[in-house]
Parts: structure tokens; C-alpha cells; sequence
């Protein structure tokens, strides 16, 4: 069997050890799956509502957003999947999609036939624990959301969004000490958080005059962890990461 440090590698591996501790032979079952590698373009979409996939992707490079369109085309971002993500897991499961999943950016995804999903989480029932506790922890995500757009003001909701980013990409290791890449455009925080253009440019402003964030050619820095963390009234417990639960 290969070192551990070798499957730790996959980007699924790392994603779901930051949630459940997976054996080295779960580890190797993922490591062996078949996986189709595409590399897509920035605002592509992978699936659309209505689709019947026979396969799911996982993000190995690049970010995606999963959304919702109205008969009037008004665009509703219902998440944003990173690096170790499988955005449209909910397809081996469901017959038709009720969203789209685009590309953010420039994306490498590795897509895996559903048959061969299926075999692993028969052959290893804690792979199929492991993908559950993932699609619920996209269910708490999406009650975040909800809250904050229907609870908080603007400059708290959008802190808040920051913060869920930042904790979910240090939990795969794509923040450096206080920096991460951050390639989302105003209008994308616009369909994400609910608020015009406009309000999104004048909350940026005021988060960054305020010493709360520096964003800077696609690069976020948060200077002060918690004091991001009280303005926006963060508490990660719902992201579910094994070094955010409390101790037994």
C-alpha cells in the first residue's frame, strides 16, 4: 500500500478528512476510482437544471458556484464549491437537477462515473458516511446563507462570507498564514449575497477602510482573524471541520 501521505494528496482525501478520519485503505479505494480530468474555462456550466448526469465532478483546481435562475434570468448563487468539493454529489442520488453548477474560474475537474461511486461506498461503507456528512455539511452551508441574507445587514452578511471562505479553504490548505486567493468579482458577491452591485462596491469599501480585509489582485488578507470574526458574527461550528468541534 502507498504511503499515507500519498492519498492525503487527492484533493477528495483532503476534503473529507477535514470532516471524517478516513482509513488508508478508504483513502486508496478513492485514490483507484477511474476519474475523466477536463479542464474548462471560467463561467462554463458543468450541469444544468434539468440534467440527468451519469457522473459527478470534484473541483481539483479553480472554484465553481452552484445557482439557481429565475424564468427572468435574475441569477441566485447558492454556493461556492473549492478545491476538494464534489458540487453535484446530490446527482447520484437525484434523476433530474433542480440548480447549475458554472465555473468560477479556470477549473480542472475530475469527473467519476456514478456506477463506480456506487461500487466504492458498497465495497466501503464509511466512504458513503463520509460523502453523506459532505452533503450535509453543504446543507448547513446553505442555512447560513439563508440567515444571512435574511437576518443580517450588509456588512456583517458579507464578513460572514469571507470568513465561511476563509475557514473552509484553511481546512484544505489553501491559506497561507492570513492570505488566500479570493477570484470572485463584485457581481458574483452580488448574486451570492443578495445585494445590488452598487451596495456590494460601497460594503467592499467600508470593510477595507474599516482594516477588516485588503483585497488585492485576486489575493485576500484578513489582518485580524477575529476581529473579521465578531463583525460578522462567525461561529464555524456549522462548517462541521474536525479542529472547529469541541473536545468530547
Amino acid at each position: 500500500m502507498a504511503p499515507s501521505h500519498v492519498f492525503d494528496a487527492h484533493p477528495l482525501v483532503q476534503k473529507l478528512e477535514s470532516i471524517f478520519a478516513l482509513a488508508d485503505d478508504e483513502k486508496a479505494a478513492i485514490l483507484s476510482m477511474p476519474m475523466q480530468v477536463a479542464t474548462l474555462r471560467a463561467d462554463q456550466d458543468v450541469v444544468r437544471v434539468g440534467d440527468s448526469p451519469s457522473r459527478s465532478c470534484i473541483i481539483l483546481e479553480g472554484m465553481t458556484a452552484t445557482y439557481v435562475s429565475t424564468s427572468k434570468g435574475r441569477r441566485q448563487i447558492v454556493s461556492f464549491g473549492i478545491m476538494g468539493d464534489t458540487p453535484d454529489l446530490q446527482s447520484l442520488l437525484l434523476e433530474e437537477m433542480d440548480n447549475s453548477l458554472s465555473t468560477l474560474t479556470p477549473c480542472t475537474l475530475g469527473f467519476v462515473q456514478h456506477a463506480v461511486l456506487r461500487d466504492v461506498c458498497t465495497r466501503f461503507p464509511r466512504i458513503a458516511a463520509a460523502l453523506w456528512r459532505s452533503t450535509l455539511v453543504d446543507a448547513a452551508i446553505f442555512r447560513a446563507w439563508m440567515t444571512s441574507i435574511g437576518q443580517r445587514e450588509g456588512y456583517s452578511r458579507m464578513a460572514h462570507l469571507f470568513c465561511e471562505l476563509v475557514a473552509r479553504k484553511r481546512a484544505v490548505g489553501l491559506v497561507e498564514e492570513d492570505r488566500c486567493a479570493f477570484p470572485i468579482t463584485q457581481t458574483e458577491l452580488a448574486d451570492a449575497l443578495g445585494m445590488t452591485a452598487v451596495h456590494v462596491n460601497r460594503v467592499l469599501q467600508a470593510l477595507r477602510s474599516d482594516g477588516h480585509i485588503v483585497l488585492d489582485q485576486g489575493w485576500l488578507t484578513v489582518p485580524d482573524w477575529d476581529r473579521l470574526v465578531a463583525v460578522a458574527d462567525f461561529d464555524a461550528t456549522y462548517l462541521h471541520v474536525k479542529e472547529n468541534r469541541p473536545a468530547a
